[in-house]
């Protein structure tokens, strides 16, 4: 069963748990050869990458909703500390289904506010651990109010135009990745990689440091 396939109901929450990807040996990995076409895959039509001259960018893929997601976030943040200086790291959420919507808006709506350190983790917290929703904008503001944000102000972003264009771009981004399911990984413009292909979200991460390599080798 394909990730985006998966709904915000308790049966197929129950179904996402059942589908934790493996944890990598890292010895194995270490020897193994990542194969194009298998372990990830290159686009056929490559995207502009939204990175300065001389820089890498990276694209994660997620979805607040994604037990994956929640579980693969401190990893992504401890390597993001630690890899190369010229990668550009860019969050990207989702869009799968009409539910999605309002998680796309919270997150570019704490980017726009600068209040996503850290209540992007929270957002998480919220879903995973207290079992709370964030389908519907109601619900949306109800969190922010609990955060202590200006509601107002919370709202005012919520519904700009600057975050409606945010998401459009967005979902064209994941529609040029071809996004199958999240967490994913996207490479400078032409790579795309998932746990699923690379068989673990630590391959994931080695495969990201592999083809940003190559990419800064030309």
């Amino acid at each position: 069963m394909k990730r985006r396939e998966f709904s915000l109901s308790a049966a197929s929450a129950v179904a996402a748990s059942a589908l934790t990807l493996p944890v990598a040996n890292p010895a194995m990995a270490q020897a193994r050869q990542f194969k194009e076409g298998k372990d990830f895959k290159r686009l056929d039509k490559p995207v502009a990458p939204d990175a300065p001259a001389g820089k890498v960018e990276v694209v994660e893929f997620f979805g607040y909703f994604c037990p994956h997601c929640n579980t693969f976030e401190p990893t992504l943040n401890a390597w993001a500390k630690t890899a190369p200086k010229d990668i550009v790291l860019h969050r990207v959420p989702v869009n799968f289904n009409a539910k999605t919507v309002p998680m796309q808006k919270l997150y570019y709506t704490l980017e726009g506010m600068g209040k996503l350190e850290p209540l992007h983790a929270q957002a998480f917290r919220y879903i995973h651990v207290e079992r709370k929703p964030l389908q519907e904008d109601e619900q949306v503001f109800a969190w922010a109010k609990g955060q202590g944000l200006d509601l107002p102000k919370f709202k005012e972003m919520y519904n700009s135009f600057g975050v409606a264009n945010q998401i459009r771009k967005a979902t064209q981004l994941q529609q040029a990745y071809d996004v199958e399911g999240v967490p994913s990984m996207g490479v400078a413009g032409r790579y795309y990689v998932d746990g699923t292909m690379a068989g673990s979200m630590e391959n994931v991460l080695r495969i990201v440091e592999q083809l940003a390599a190559q990419v800064r080798k030309g």
